[in-house]
């Protein structure tokens, strides 16, 4: 299983539309090095990130 996914894989891996996956690495500082995302930094820090919002709430 490949860890460097296209936004477009990555989008249909985690549920979401590829655009958001796009704008979900550049709110969280994910980078996207030659057209690929990490898809372990990108689900850690969305998980941090969810965790934060809800403990604020």
């Amino acid at each position: 299983m490949s860890n460097h996914l296209t936004p477009t894989e990555l989008a249909h891996e985690v549920g979401l539309d590829r655009q958001e996956v796009i704008e979900k690495c550049l709110e969280m500082a994910v980078p996207i090095y030659q057209g690929h995302i990490d898809k372990s930094l990108f689900l850690t820090t969305l998980r941090e990130q969810s965790q934060e919002s809800r403990q604020a709430a």
